[in-house]
């Protein structure tokens, strides 16, 4: 049985997020540009590449993945990596609750659209520093 091909699906597997992202037909596009934008811009230290066949962000190794499936919105996953760490668990301040656990290591971030992307890119920011501290 032939599977269900997604808009993300389009995008290329491997290459420059760039190449990706010009390539990537996705109803939530504008919204994905602009948490990259946040993202890159919350630390200097942060590079990005494709992993996981999505946008991904690293500093000494990956931390956080686009999930580009989700059904509602834009989704991020905050990881520490792509090897398992025991005993690791993750401590972040989340005063606005932007944070699902996902486990001791994991979370996700979700985001309805631009206007609840700018309301919250202040503490959405804030997130993305305190996890690099942990990666």
């Amino acid at each position: 049985m032939a599977s269900k091909t997604t808009k993300a699906d389009t995008a290329p597997k491997t290459g420059s997020v760039e190449d990706f992202l010009a390539a990537l037909e996705h109803p939530f596009k504008p919204e994905i540009l602009a948490l990259r934008t946040i993202v890159l811009g919350a630390d200097a230290g942060i590079a990005e590449g494709i992993k996981w066949n999505a946008p991904s962000f690293r500093t000494s190794e990956y931390f956080a993945t686009f999930h580009l499936r989700a059904k509602e919105g834009v989704q991020m996953i905050l990881h520490r990596g792509a090897r398992k760490r025991d005993g690791a668990t993750v401590a972040i301040g989340d005063p606005e609750a932007l944070l699902e656990w996902l486990g001791a290591d994991r979370a996700s971030v979700r985001f309805r659209d631009l206007p609840d992307i700018r309301a919250r890119q202040s503490a959405f920011e804030q997130i993305i520093r305190q996890w690099i501290r942990q990666v």
